[in-house]
């Protein structure tokens, strides 16, 4: 092996091997715990939708987001959340759509989330 190649192959080796050597920064996770309940009694809300999208620093939602449903306890969980802020929204049959951001800065979270009857409609024609 002639010299130039000999030393173009050294620096590769290094550079791989370099490459190879670093981590990549741990972003922390958290576990997330949502129960939903009802405003008027307390009484939890089962087939809830949770969505949950992270929220970037100008604070417009990420396109990225996952998608959960409550228990007959009301409760919904998940792991491997990424610190930072997180937007949160229920949507259930027959209450009103909540949304929330929550900032996730420790590594379990629990939420209670309390959902309203909708409000009544008004008409000028009532």
């Amino acid at each position: 092996m002639t010299r130039p190649l000999y030393l173009a192959a050294l620096v590769c080796t290094a550079l791989t091997l370099t490459a190879l050597g670093q981590k990549k920064p741990v972003i922390p996770t958290s576990v997330l715990s949502v129960t939903v309940v009802r405003d008027s009694n307390g009484k939890p809300v089962k087939n809830a939708e949770i969505v949950l999208h992270p929220v970037d620093e100008r604070g417009r939602q990420k396109a990225e987001g996952l998608e959960l449903k409550t228990h007959e306890d009301g409760k919904a969980e998940t792991g491997g959340v990424p610190y930072g802020k997180l937007r949160i929204q229920v949507i259930a049959k027959g209450f009103k759509t909540f949304g929330q951001d929550y900032d996730v800065q420790q590594p379990n979270l629990e939420i209670t989330i309390k959902l309203q009857n909708p409000a009544d409609q008004f008409s000028i024609y009532k």
